[in-house]
């Protein structure tokens, strides 16, 4: 008799006969295609500065995927680097608006006479998370400032996150001050569950994933297990609100009349 080896089990269970008998067998040439991207938005704001050259004045890749979805994805992206000194005794909502405005003048000022060309359009954002005692919340300085800031978020009923978003683009005319400017603010509530255990959190603080973010979670992550509820724009949470965005494209590049007539005559050329 032939000396008897023993076969280990398999490591996983075999297929299912029912599951097996309704899926046909794949070609081993056949290709799944991928999905086809949606085309950008049509609108007569987004043709007219297609092309030409756009500045992000932030280093946020969540800030320029957002863009990328309107249709704005070929970015210059600039980051400002004056430091962002504002006092936390400002209000969150003044806080956040200086700072953006800040970002968007620092950048537009360095790239007004660039070699690269004037810009023709310049989005600047901050945001912030703001505890429910108005504590403006900063990144997490450590592991254990990580646990005990989602901790005092869980436990507090709701928090607010703030994003003001700021626009601006030069005009042709001899307008002072030679540039269009518009902002916003946008306030978004969040509620985290009241049944996210310290063992979660601990375990989404040691994925290191909010370590580089306000308020210590990124919610279009995994960031998103923590989050219960939220009242408001989901964009905003993410870092930029897109449609008050865009809203403040379309509103900068009519501040001029001269701009507007440039960009009809752009329009119907194509």
């Amino acid at each position: 008799m032939a000396d008897w080896k023993y076969t280990p089990a398999p490591l996983e269970p075999p297929p299912s006969y029912e599951t097996t008998a309704s899926i046909p067998p794949k070609s081993p040439t056949t290709k799944i295609p991928l999905p086809r991207a949606p085309l950008p938005l049509d609108l007569p704001w987004i043709r007219s500065i297609r092309g030409r050259r756009i500045i992000l004045a932030s280093a946020s890749p969540r800030r320029r995927q957002l863009l990328a979805q309107i249709g704005l994805s070929n970015l210059s992206v600039i980051p400002s680097t004056v430091p962002e000194a504002f006092s936390k005794t400002l209000s969150p909502f003044e806080y956040v608006l200086q700072t953006a405005t800040q970002k968007a003048m620092t950048v537009y000022s360095s790239q007004i006479d660039s070699p690269d060309g004037e810009p023709a359009l310049v989005i600047a954002a901050d945001t912030v998370v703001v505890s429910p005692r108005g504590q403006i919340l900063e990144k997490p300085r450590s592991e254990a400032d990580h646990i005990a800031m989602l901790k005092g978020l869980r436990d507090s009923i709701s928090h607010k996150v703030y994003t003001a978003v700021v626009v601006m683009a030069p005009l042709p005319s001899a307008r002072d001050p030679g540039y269009a400017l518009e902002s916003t603010v946008e306030e978004t509530t969040v509620r985290f569950g009241s049944d996210v255990s310290d063992e979660l959190i601990l375990s989404y603080v040691r994925t290191r994933e909010g370590a580089d973010k306000a308020g210590g979670y990124g919610i279009q992550g995994i960031g998103a297990i923590l989050v219960d509820r939220i009242e408001g724009n989901f964009d905003n949470v993410v870092g930029l609100p897109l449609r008050p965005t865009l809203a403040l494209i379309e509103k900068v590049l009519r501040d001029d009349e001269d701009l507007v007539d440039e960009f009809v005559e752009a329009a119907e050329e194509e």
